[in-house]
């Protein structure tokens, strides 16, 4: 249903152009014709309509005729389904379109009757069939027309719409030749009589094409936006590249031009705007502009009077666009399985039987029918005007002329002109009848009105001089004598309502009325209320009681003998001054996706509150929330899931807290929330536990249900805290919270910030291991116990510590694990261990696979396989000497993110292990899923071997498991004869572990491997 609410849209988008090719016609062409261009536009939709809806409809859709024509669905409508009928009203717009163009190119001299006949001819004969040829398939999917077959592109119809207006549209201007005198040396016909009405008409079109080109997807899919971006940027530089061009030429912008250019990269980008590029749709639009304008140039120097630049703007532009196609589109979005140069000939011969088929038929049936009906007005009617020869229609400016010549003639101006209201020539008409009774009014007061005019001229230049503002003349008892229409504006009063009366019982509120007479009694010179010759801040009341901010200035004016005093309000409306500061200061003060406040009004607050708490000898509580794994939601989901999560989570605790409480978005994942009011532990206890409530409820994100724990730590102040201090302990108490299983709540405690500088000072320990390569590998063998040969090893990180002498990997890796840390650990053993590859084969030693353990968050990490890719490239390993072990974890983030790395290491050669098998995810769903070659056994299971049968079973599943599945599987942490034995009898022959070897360092490695291949060497020979 919702592509045919789309369609429906578009198809109203489509119908609003015809608004706009009216509008624009109206403005290109004389007024004298402004009516004829109207009536004709509306008459070709309910002409091209009518006949698109009998017989147009079937001959494009219908079932095909050899792919020529439709045979099937005329008369349409009955029996539809609501999907058919919008596909049917969005491509009756598109036949009205093709219709409007013709009409638009022969303005001004055509006949109405002509229009008609060549509407009907374009409908019925020429529109529906080329259509046929090239968009029969997206209504009749069992059927296609000849050109779509060949694989011809026009998406939303530069050729089929745009291409056969025009060539209709150059075969009416042949025939029915250019206007009198267009081409006449020394004539410059006007460029039309309202070029912003031609403007507009533009701007009416382009927003059409929204759903002219949006539409054509016929449903409402991820393409749309950008095939509107296509659309809009192609206009943009259609425009660009007409100005640009005619600009070199002329040396000044031509507003037409310009409206041409636009069309044209509207034209242009239509028929390839779902398979191109936005870099390329600003290239086809700015080409697009070039050729209209040298269109026009050409068709000028041919003598060709196309009244509007249909052919350059439609036809020429159309024909660019078409083969743009093949040219810019993407052959895979294409879809039609043909080369660059395959696309490009089928393009080539769409135009080319295109534009023969419309001149051919278009030529014939107007020569016919111009033997029995003139196309062509007459000289007469063509100089007098269409308005009036076709339709008889007068305009009020016609009227006006002449009631105008009338008074010349007989010098009688007793008779007002008629005066038509609400109209700009009404007010022309209005105007004249004023200036008529000034001027006889001046004749017979001559003195009388010089009288007048020296008693207002005082008042009259402050008028002037402040016209921006609300002018109020007031005299000394307050009485309105003059009255601006800016104040009519603001007070919502007229000046007829309000001259003679009281401006403070008007509009000062009643509170304020009792200062003001006082500062208006002596002359606005004292304080307490308004001062002269000042900018005074106040507030004034509207006619209806509105109050509303204002600025007033004071000016005041006296008569030569000093006893007439008048003051002169220049009253400014502040009211979006005032409100625009109220902005800023929300935006300076709050979060913009959130709309909670932000850092600074926390900062500022905070200081704030502890100040007073201070002085009150009270407390002030602050809880420090961080939502847990928020970062794996972003990484697996999305930064639009993420952002609606930060949404969903302030808007419930804005549900939690009360109305004193202040809530802040300090960053990323992390809120404040301070308390001021009834803050005791028990309080704040029972907040901390409704929000751990409330945020265990479910979040839909991306239509998942997604459950985000929270971490929230709490301190309160006493008189030694300042704002920086309480955040650091909130934030301290925090990471404690999550330090301890996360999801849930901890108060601070001194002994927290000792941990917390602890595990600061290690994480910078690691930090430094890193930096100055305190960390080394040793490499446990792997056992292949049917030969006992090594064929392979595990490499293991540790850390000499200048100080502290050796540290296990588990004294460090789970806190690198908490931090990006883990992911350059991770790069540095990947390297290292290539560097021991490159020196073993060096060294001559048969090539030995070495394993890495890869933690889930280096995994799936960002430029992760490129960091494989270019290391095995730098060192020029092969991708089979190193394999990857990854616990079974990583793949409940992103099981998709999964399965494409790991393809892209298969292809490097790079072998992949699920190490501690068993222990975690544990799902057959992704062992059928992912491309994995080996299964390692957990030592847990296999330490179990022998004491408990379950250790037995689980191994043996284990084992019947990777065997079912055609992998490896290697048992870890085998240390005694028997485990070894067990694992051989249940079909486990790889093996690793202290019963065949500890962890050795490179040197050692490297002599057990030249041991071995000497041993082989020797049984060979």
């Amino acid at each position: 249903m919702l592509d045919v609410v789309w369609l429906l849209v578009s198809a109203s988008l489509v119908f609003l152009m015809q608004a706009g090719f009216l509008c624009l016609e109206s403005g290109r062409i004389r007024s004298k014709n402004s009516i004829n261009v109207a009536a004709k536009n509306i008459s070709d939709f309910i002409i091209s309509s009518a006949v698109f809806n009998i017989l147009g409809f079937g001959l494009m859709f219908g079932a095909s005729y050899q792919g020529f024509f439709g045979l099937s669905d005329f008369m349409f409508g009955d029996g539809a389904s609501s999907k058919e009928i919008a596909f049917f009203l969005f491509q009756m717009m598109f036949c009205g379109t093709a219709a409007t163009l013709v009409s638009g190119a022969v303005a001004e001299r055509m006949s109405f009757i002509g229009y008609v006949i060549i509407t009907i001819i374009l409908s019925a004969a020429i529109y529906p069939i080329v259509g046929h040829w090239a968009w029969n398939g997206i209504f009749q999917s069992e059927s296609q027309g000849w050109l779509e077959s060949l694989g011809f592109v026009d998406f939303a119809g530069s050729t089929v719409v745009h291409s056969v207006g025009g060539w209709v549209a150059l075969v009416a201007i042949i025939l029915i030749g250019p206007r009198i005198r267009r081409f006449e040396q020394g004539i410059h016909l006007p460029q039309g009589s309202n070029l912003p009405l031609s403007g507009l008409g533009v701007l009416l079109i382009w927003l059409g094409w929204v759903g002219f080109n949006g539409g054509s997807t016929l449903s409402l899919t991820e393409a749309v936006p950008h095939i509107l971006l296509n659309t809009f940027v192609s206009a943009v530089w259609g425009g660009i590249g007409a100005s640009f061009l005619f600009f070199i030429h002329k040396r000044y912008v031509d507003v037409s031009q310009l409206l041409n250019g636009v069309i044209a990269g509207l034209v242009g980008i239509t028929a390839g705007c779902h398979v191109v590029s936005t870099s390329d749709a600003i290239i086809i639009g700015f080409i697009s502009g070039v050729i209209t304008v040298l269109g026009s140039y050409l068709m000028e120097r041919c003598k060709l009077d196309d009244a509007l630049d249909v052919v350059p703007a439609h036809l020429f532009a159309g024909i660019w666009g078409t083969l743009a196609v093949a040219i810019f589109g993407d052959l895979a979005l294409i879809g039609k399985g043909l080369t660059r140069l395959e696309q490009l000939q089928s393009q080539v011969i769409g135009i080319l039987c295109t534009g023969l088929y419309c001149v051919a038929v278009s030529y014939l049936l107007l020569k016919v029918v111009g033997l029995f009906v003139s196309l062509r007005v007459s000289k007469d009617y063509e100089e007098q005007g269409l308005n009036i020869a076709e339709h008889r229609a007068t305009t009020e400016l016609i009227d006006l002329l002449n009631s105008m010549q009338y008074q010349e003639n007989k010098a009688d101006f007793s008779q007002h002109v008629p005066e038509e209201p609400f109209t700009e020539v009404g007010q022309i008409a209005k105007q004249y009848n004023q200036v008529i009774d000034r001027v006889t009014q001046e004749i017979t007061s001559r003195d009388d009105a010089l009288s007048r005019f020296k008693e207002s001229e005082m008042r009259k230049s402050a008028i002037l001089d402040s016209s921006m503002d609300c002018i109020v003349t007031i005299n000394s008892d307050g009485i309105i004598m003059e009255y601006n229409p800016a104040a009519e504006r603001t007070f919502g009063v007229l000046k007829r309502q309000v001259e003679g009366e009281s401006f403070i019982d008007l509009f000062v509120p009643e509170k304020d009325q009792a200062s003001i007479l006082n500062s208006l009694d002596t002359g606005f010179s004292t304080s307490g209320g308004w001062l002269i010759n000042r900018r005074n801040h106040f507030q004034l009341q509207r006619g209806d009681q509105q109050i509303f901010p204002v600025e007033i200035a004071i000016t005041k004016a006296a008569n030569e003998q000093g006893g007439l005093q008048e003051f002169t309000l220049h009253i400014r409306d502040v009211t979006r001054h005032v409100k625009l500061q109220q902005k800023l200061r929300f935006l300076a003060y709050s979060d913009p996706l959130t709309s909670l406040f932000n850092r600074t009004y926390m900062t500022e607050q905070l200081e704030r509150a502890l100040h007073n708490a201070k002085e009150r000898q009270t407390r002030v509580a602050l809880l420090f929330l961080d939502l847990d794994k928020f970062k794996i939601i972003n990484d697996t989901l999305g930064h639009k899931a993420g952002d609606e999560l930060l949404c969903e989570v302030a808007d419930r605790l804005t549900q939690t807290v009360l109305k004193s409480d202040i809530i802040a978005r300090w960053g990323g994942d992390e809120f404040l929330i301070m308390l001021t009011e009834t803050v005791t532990e028990a309080r704040v206890s029972a907040l901390s536990e409704a929000i751990l409530d409330i945020m265990h409820e479910p979040v839909m994100l991306l239509e998942k249900p997604v459950k985000v724990g929270t971490s929230i730590g709490i301190a309160f102040s006493n008189v030694h805290h300042d704002a920086e201090t309480l955040i650091q302990q909130a934030d301290m108490a925090m990471y404690w919270a999550k330090q301890n299983g996360r999801d849930n709540a901890k108060f601070f405690q001194p002994h927290m910030a000792k941990e917390v500088t602890s595990h600061f000072q290690k994480e910078q320990e690691v930090q430094k291991a890193l930096d100055c390569d305190q960390f080394y590998l040793v490499f446990q063998p792997q056992i292949d116990t049917r030969s006992g040969a090594v064929f392979g090893f595990e490499a293991l990180i540790r850390w000499q510590h200048p100080e502290k002498g050796l540290i296990g990997p588990m004294d460090f890796v789970p806190l690198a694990e908490e931090s990006n840390l883990i992911c350059r650990i991770g790069e540095w053993v990947l390297e290292k261990t290539l560097q021991t590859q490159v020196n073993w084969l060096e060294s001559g030693i048969t090539a030995t696979p070495i394993a890495v353990n890869i933690s889930g968050r280096h995994f799936i990490s960002e430029g992760f396989l490129a960091f494989i890719t270019d290391l095995l490239k730098r060192y020029e390993v092969p991708g089979n000497l190193i394999k990857i072990e990854i616990t079974e974890g990583v793949f409940i983030h992103d099981m998709a993110l999964c399965i494409e790395i790991m393809a892209g290491l298969k292809v490097l050669g790079v072998e992949i292990s699920v190490d501690d098998f068993g222990t975690g995810y544990s799902s057959l769903h992704y062992l059928k899923r992912l491309p994995l070659d080996t299964l390692k056994i957990d030592k847990s299971f296999v330490c179990e071997i022998g004491d408990q049968a379950e250790g037995d079973k689980i191994c043996e599943a284990v084992v019947q498991l990777a065997q079912n599945l055609e992998l490896n599987v290697i048992a870890e942490g085998v240390e005694t004869s028997q485990q070894a034995e067990v694992l051989n009898q249940l079909g486990c022959y790889l093996h690793q572990g202290y019963y065949y070897d500890r962890p050795l360092s490179e040197t050692a490695a490297r002599v057990i491997l030249k041991a071995q291949q000497s041993h082989t060497d020797i049984r060979v020979s």
